[in-house]
């Protein structure tokens, strides 16, 4: 088996909660921080810390809005993001495809 690919996997993405978020957001055109966080069964403050990871490495951009008189975030992924979400499954497929050969 090749390891290549699993080594190349995107770490920032690889850890559950930022992989449900990330998956959620390629689904969507966005999604506000309530819908995610149900959606995930998440606490806010896991939603939150890895929200922060994924904007951080330039994945995830936040718009701000009024909904009513409250204040709504909602989430989409950049470009950059959806190429290395791209780029992730890719590498998950070629490591499926090589477990499949044996």
């Amino acid at each position: 088996m090749n390891p290549e690919p699993f080594l190349n996997l995107d770490r920032v993405i690889h850890e559950k909660g930022r992989l449900a978020i990330m998956s959620l957001l390629a689904a969507s055109d966005g999604l506000s921080f309530t819908e995610m966080r149900d959606t995930l069964q998440m606490t806010d403050g896991n939603v939150t810390a890895h929200l922060r990871t994924l904007h951080d490495a330039g994945y995830v951009a936040f718009t701000k809005s009024l909904e009513g008189a409250r204040p709504l975030t909602t989430s989409t992924l950049t470009a950059k993001g959806r190429k290395a979400f791209a780029e992730y499954v890719d590498l998950l497929d070629q490591i499926v495809r090589q477990t499949k050969g044996k």
